[in-house]
């Protein structure tokens, strides 16, 4: 064995879950403070279902709790949807020796999919509307002020590009939205962070993961292959993620084809010259990316 080499691994890997943790931290906490997720005197209910993204979710808001400058409570929640061979000790004891409130609301979801879909059709949506309808009542039960899900990054880009390409809409995930009872604050402090951060700061911290394969495996659905492009263009243009969750936030309502958000109809020249307006016959951006500007080539008549 070589120590020295050893020792120096230790150190390295230490210095990368350290650079991790503060970066993972600090998207968490500017997401939060960008939307305003979390107020004084917040209860806020995490969703907790044994995955890599919603332990992340709760260990980063128990970090950024010890160090914020306004008080909030955090409560976990697990729904046991009693699925066959779903380990229902583990997150009781990972909560009880996190020393974190919780509460675990057992509820046969499963078996009311599974007689409703038929086999071998995704369960998904029957099982996420089931879900969704017991969590806000436990939320009304628990106090809960907000109610904080796991998504991050790459969900909020699959569903934009799920709605465009299959539901014909421009909608994504927001990170901050009342729940469709109208009684609840849903927010999602894990909007700015990549999945593949998540996934490695699970592998160092180590958490007790419950795979999320035990009603079925169903591989090819739309959102994996969706995902799976968002994965490949990552690799092959690094920061487009990045770029795509930004242009969400900078949305220009004239220059798309919403009625209801832009007065298109009644839409007439002013004759006064905006400064910060686009130009109408600017060339497309991807017209000439990575090529060279032909030469201007002035004529003269005799």
């Amino acid at each position: 064995m070589n120590a020295p080499a050893d020792a120096a691994k230790v150190r390295k890997a230490a210095f990368e879950a350290n650079k991790l943790a503060k970066r993972l931290h600090r998207e968490v906490g500017r997401a939060i403070a960008d939307y305003a997720m979390i107020e004084a005197g917040d209860k806020v209910m995490v969703c907790l279902s044994g995955g890599k993204d919603s332990y992340a979710l709760l260990d980063i808001l128990l970090a950024l709790r010890a160090r914020a400058p306004v008080a909030f409570d955090l409560v976990a929640v697990n729904l046991d949807q009693k699925q066959p061979g779903f380990p229902a000790h583990v997150l009781p004891e990972y909560l009880a020796g996190r020393g974190v409130p919780f509460h675990i609301e057992n509820q046969d979801t499963y078996a009311i999919v599974k007689r409703l879909v038929p086999e071998g059709q995704t369960m998904c949506s029957l099982c996420s509307r089931l879900r969704r309808g017991i969590l806000y009542r436990v939320a009304s039960e628990l106090g809960a002020t907000k109610i904080a899900l796991g998504h991050h990054r790459d969900d909020i880009l699959v569903t934009l590009l799920m709605n465009m390409f299959f539901g014909g809409r421009l909608k994504g995930m927001p990170p901050k939205l009342v729940s469709d009872d109208g009684k609840h604050v849903v927010i999602r402090p894990l909007a700015y962070v990549a999945e593949t951060d998540l996934e490695r700061w699970a592998t160092v911290r180590a958490y007790p993961i419950i795979p999320c394969t035990l009603c079925g495996s169903q591989d090819n659905l739309q959102r994996a292959q969706i995902k799976a492009m968002l994965r490949d263009w990552e690799r092959q243009y690094p920061g487009r993620s990045d770029n795509m969750l930004r242009a969400m936030g900078h949305v220009t309502r004239s220059h798309l084809l919403d009625r209801n958000l832009y007065p298109f109809a009644t839409l007439q020249a002013s004759g006064v010259a905006d400064p910060a307006g686009d130009k109408a016959f600017d060339d497309d951006p991807d017209d000439d990316c990575g090529r060279p500007k032909p030469a201007v080539v002035t004529l003269h008549r005799e």
